[in-house]
């Protein structure tokens, strides 16, 4: 492999000649050497800089043209644009075990901009600093850029996922509209549901979640750019902030705005808080969903046996002929990772000291490993499992009346106290309500199967 030297304040080093980054970069891989791809700055990050970096040069260019030129806005734009289009991720090779403000990532785009645009240019135009990074510090561009990524992601990704799933769930509920089942509370029998009921508990929880991750997104979308090193905004010019933030709403197609109080925006990670307690209670509903559909698929012949899921792989390797609710288990476990995620982002968020938060990589790092969890996981079961979901009714049907809950339809009339006889009777003796309730003499037939009669229940 051949190298280049590349200099910076610290001096002279190596670097391999077929790679855009340059000395920070370098010092940076050889320094932390921790981990592997999976520790790698997600590429989401790598891309809002670099929509950073080409909002940054148009604003400079109209605040600033005496420094940045029209060549050194076109190139530095022309660069952006490479990253933007993913075509130049084997140049960042920097982890997020780094540096705690991002520092190391943002020189990162910032040295592959300067000579990717130095390459197109044919000479030595661009500086990573005074250039690529003018008007910015990494403390206001890498926060900015968690908050671009976070927007990003929710919009693009993650919602569209649960309002697909959600629509899943609709057209089960509108299948099933008029199957009554019998309902279940401390997983003991209760009173009659329609299963429609049932599925419109998921899907609503589902849709609340959303409705919640849309009420938070206008907090992240408040950016700190424009604060430099401790929020002051020094060495950037008056309206800079407010000018890269209406490019980065034209780039993106979606709304930023400059934070009011920059002060607040470098050092405080609440909106990741908030936004991510959001998602763990995605998660929370999305493990419950999946744990439901698992007990009511429980059997075939031993268990519940009510819902009949999809036959994907073999279940065993031993047991010949046995499915699992694979599916219910990759949503549980992708819930669990995401609420030992959610602990790290609160821990990250309370570490701000003084003017600024230092570990901001591990915060957007855990909250964009769940937002991307979450949707794959989402994806997977509504294409593998709730498409493809069969309610066996017979099972149904066959649970429902030997339910001795229906006995609560009696109450109104006959009392607590002697519906509750009934049931116990019922019960001891393996008989029907219908014949416990005649024993016991509080009813007539006629009165019973007038009242023992699950549609009027649901």
């Amino acid at each position: 492999m051949s190298y280049r030297t590349e200099k910076d304040t610290l001096g002279s080093i190596d670097v391999a000649s077929d790679k855009y980054w340059g000395a920070q970069t370098e010092r940076s891989r050889q320094n932390f050497p921790i981990g592997g791809e999976r520790d790698r700055m997600p590429q989401e990050i790598i891309t809002a800089l670099a929509f950073i970096k080409q909002a940054a040069a148009l604003a400079n260019y109209r605040l600033l043209p005496e420094k940045m030129t029209e060549e050194k806005c076109s190139l530095i734009a022309a660069a952006a644009g490479e990253i933007i289009d993913g075509k130049l991720w084997d140049h960042f090779p920097l982890v997020i075990w780094q540096t705690g403000s991002g520092t190391q990532s943002n020189m990162n785009v910032n040295e592959v901009i300067a000579n990717r645009g130095n390459e197109l240019a044919g000479k030595k135009l661009l500086h990573p600093n005074d250039d690529v990074n003018l008007s910015q510090s990494s403390n206001d561009a890498f926060p900015s850029a968690m908050r671009i990524a976070a927007v990003l992601i929710l919009e693009n990704t993650l919602l569209p996922s649960v309002r697909c799933i959600c629509a899943e769930l609709k057209k089960l509920e509108e299948r099933y509209d008029g199957l009554i089942k019998t309902g279940r509370t401390h997983l003991q029998d209760a009173v009659p549901i329609r299963f429609s009921q049932e599925i419109s508990g998921w899907r609503c929880s589902l849709e609340k979640d959303a409705a919640m991750l849309e009420a938070a997104l206008p907090f992240l979308r408040e950016l700190p750019l424009g604060g430099t090193a401790v929020g002051t905004g020094l060495n950037a010019p008056a309206g800079f902030d407010r000018l890269a933030a209406e490019e980065l709403s034209r780039m993106t197609k979606t709304a930023f705005s400059a934070a009011s109080n920059k002060f607040y925006a470098l050092t405080s990670l609440d909106v990741f808080v908030n936004t991510h307690g959001i998602l763990k209670a995605l998660a929370s509903d999305l493990m419950k969903m999946a744990n439901d559909i698992r007990l009511l698929s429980s059997g075939p012949r031993c268990g519940l046996g009510e819902l009949i899921l999809p036959v994907r792989e073999p279940g065993s390797s031993i047991m010949p002929g046995k499915v699992n609710p694979t599916q219910c288990e990759q949503v549980t476990m992708v819930a669990v990772q995401v609420m030992g995620n959610d602990t790290a982002v609160g821990f990250a968020a309370s570490q701000g000291q003084l003017e600024l938060n230092v570990y901001l990589p591990v915060c957007i790092d855990n909250f964009l490993r769940s937002a991307k969890l979450l949707s794959g996981s989402m994806e997977s079961f509504r294409i593998r499992c709730l498409a493809g979901l069969e309610a066996n009714e017979a099972k149904m049907q066959e649970d429902l009346f030997r339910s001795l809950m229906l006995v609560t339809a009696l109450s109104p009339r006959i009392g607590y106290e002697k519906a509750a006889q009934t049931a116990q009777l019922a019960y001891r003796e393996n008989s029907g309500l219908k014949e416990a309730c005649l024993k016991l003499g509080y009813l007539s037939e006629e009165e019973l199967n007038d009242l023992l009669m699950p549609e009027k229940m649901v």
